[in-house]
């Protein structure tokens, strides 16, 4: 199981962003897939998840402003971050519980910063 993150970058306060993870290993149509992050000096913190069947759940801190989605075709989940806030910076990890074993990605950092 491989998971690949991507898209991170810096953004001003206010702004959005889309990052990807891509799998390969399992089927992003069969799994629930989960979005973490882990900010400077934190402990890694749930952000996201989308189930096999599309039903999201997120964070409180970040209801109403960020969206998880996933593309079966490419194995492909997203999160589209919109009005990101300082408080939003951290590297964000996409992660799979598979066959009793929890798989995280190598993260992509995201900076919210003017």
């Amino acid at each position: 199981v491989q998971l690949q993150a991507s898209g991170g970058g810096l953004v001003q306060p206010e702004g959005s962003l889309r990052i990807s993870c891509r799998a390969s290993g399992i089927r992003v149509g069969i799994n629930t897939m989960d979005w973490y992050r882990q900010a400077p000096g934190k402990q890694r913190e749930y952000v996201a998840s989308i189930s096999s069947g599309g039903n999201t759940n997120y964070t409180d801190s970040v209801k109403g402003r960020f969206i998880v989605s996933k593309d079966n075709v490419k194995n492909t989940i997203y999160l589209q971050m919109n009005n990101l806030v300082p408080e939003d910076t951290a590297v964000y990890y996409c992660r799979v519980v598979w066959r009793s074993r929890t798989y995280f990605g190598q993260g992509t950092q995201v900076t919210v910063s003017s």
